[in-house]
């Protein structure tokens, strides 16, 4: 890679794409990402890289982004570098050693730290890249794991069903706030926000799945650990309630004041707060959790109560 040391420069925001199977191309993935057969022609090809245009046209704002397919770190360039602002990487899951072959990008992205992290592959596999391998993977380098065709699907009696699959890569794109980002007045945008980011919960490397971790405590006997578990649950539950008010609070204070940029920039970041500490909550509090700072949250934002509960009560029937 090309030392960082020229001066900054603007540039289109970036989705670094690559896939370290070679089997499935960085222009596959981009193409789903597109939802078209074909790719748009480049804007520009660089010794291998290459740049799609894509423009992110939402209920919230435009952005025009590259997605860039590069195909390993020999390819990374000063331009490259600075434009990132995410992140996607393809492995082979099916073989053992396929996190291996993107070692050489941890340094990179830890470099960059883009607001985006995603670890992509078909599905896991029991006889390659288990899941449990996968999530430890990306719990040690703030990734987000996803399952192009995922053989654990939605639970459809779910009140927020996550979303799977290159949808859930575009939910993740399109939850971003793009440096080049022309935001969208007028609307009523803070419940829209609210309920994609509550449907993607799941999604996050510390979903329900993923193992305990209690693997940092391994050298503790089973009833420690046991005590231990107990009274984190206990603490965990005595804090929901007021945690969950103050953020409804602080959501209800920037759905009121002026809709201005900075303040929906904020109503971003605050969501986005919210996501990831439900997600850090057991499967079935992360459940209440959502449905509460949803209702309360429609509330907040002048909604009308009885809608809500007959939408609710009709799910879980």
């Amino acid at each position: 890679m090309s030392a960082i040391e020229e001066n900054p420069v603007e540039t289109t925001p970036c989705v670094l794409i690559t896939s370290s199977d070679d089997t499935f191309k960085e222009q596959e993935l981009i193409k789903q990402i597109l939802n078209s057969n074909t790719l748009p022609q480049p804007v520009k090809t660089d010794e291998g890289v290459v740049w799609y245009p894509w423009t992110i046209n939402n209920k919230y704002y435009t952005a025009e982004v590259s997605l860039c397919a590069v195909p390993n770190t020999f390819h990374m360039s000063l331009e490259i570098f600075q434009s990132t602002q995410a992140f996607i990487a393809y492995f082979d899951s099916s073989v053992k050693d396929g996190l291996e072959k993107l070692h050489s990008w941890i340094s990179i992205v830890e470099e960059i730290a883009p607001e985006v992290l995603i670890l992509v592959c078909d599905k896991v596999c029991e006889n390659g890249v288990t899941r449990h391998e996968a999530q430890q993977w990306c719990l040690s380098h703030s990734f987000e794991l996803i399952e192009l065709n995922p053989e654990d699907l939605p639970d459809e009696d779910d009140d927020f069903p996550e979303s799977t699959g290159v949808k859930r890569i575009v939910q993740a794109l399109n939850a971003n706030v793009w440096s080049n980002v022309e935001m969208k007045i007028g609307n009523n945008q803070g419940l829209g926000l609210m309920s994609s980011l509550v449907a993607g919960r799941h999604n996050t490397p510390r979903s329900s799945a993923e193992p305990p971790l209690s693997e940092l405590e391994a050298v503790e006997d089973e009833e420690q650990k046991q005590k231990e578990s107990e009274q984190s649950e206990t603490q965990e539950n005595s804090v929901v309630d007021a945690m969950t008010d103050l953020d409804i609070r602080e959501l209800a204070d920037l759905t009121a004041g002026n809709a201005d940029v900075d303040n929906f920039e904020r109503l971003f970041t605050k969501l986005k707060e919210m996501k990831d500490k439900a997600s850090s909550l057991p499967h079935d509090q992360r459940k209440v959790h959502a449905e509460r700072v949803a209702k309360a949250f429609w509330m907040a934002i002048g909604g009308d109560n009885d809608e809500i509960d007959s939408v609710s009560s009709g799910e879980e029937s």
